[in-house]
């Protein structure tokens, strides 16, 4: 599974919160309330939470401005994943993503195969990365939110976490936009 390496330091990530939802307010958002309290529980700093309606063109509008922004290190989504007309947020990162993570994705249905069986297969979970910044798209449900937090995100979010993490990797994540040297 991994460990954490208390001879490590702990550094918080930056992370902003973004609701899809027709039928939510922030008033109303448990799912939004439960990343936000687990993310603020394990230390690390959130940037930014804010709710957009399922509408691919405003969700990944979103996603641009805060992949734009310097202060935010990871994008993480709940809502708009599953299988109906509306549910276009996997759409949205498609407009966005430069690189997939495949085992986000993978790693979440065999996590919740474990609990929902094979209903997972519904969840169109989604991770990757662009401009340097780190995008998971969670599914709305409070207990989805969890598995993705609990399970995933708040070990590859701790650069302690061993044999190794997401946060290591930050520093290079923009290295193919680098110069490259003249011959």
């Amino acid at each position: 599974m991994g460990r954490i390496d208390e001879q490590k330091p702990f550094i918080p990530v930056n992370i902003a919160v973004l609701t899809v939802s027709d039928s939510r307010t922030l008033a109303n958002d448990t799912s939004g309330d439960t990343l936000v309290a687990r993310i603020e529980a394990d230390g690390h700093h959130l940037i930014a939470r804010e709710l957009v309606r399922d509408d691919a063109a405003l969700i990944a509008a979103k996603l641009t401005a805060w992949i734009a922004a310097p202060e935010i290190d990871v994008v993480i989504t709940t809502g708009g994943t599953g299988l109906t007309g509306r549910d276009v947020t996997p759409e949205a990162f498609e407009r966005v993503i430069e690189k997939r993570i495949e085992g986000f994705g993978e790693l979440f249905r065999m996590l919740s195969y474990q609990k929902i069986g094979t209903s997972t297969m519904q969840s169109r979970a989604v991770g990757g990365v662009a401009r340097g910044t780190y995008l998971f798209a969670l599914p709305g449900s409070p207990g989805a939110v969890k598995d993705g937090w609990d399970e995933i995100l708040r070990w590859q979010l701790d650069a302690r976490h061993r044999p190794c993490n997401l946060v290591e990797l930050m520093p290079r994540l923009m290295e193919h936009l680098a110069a490259v040297p003249e011959a």
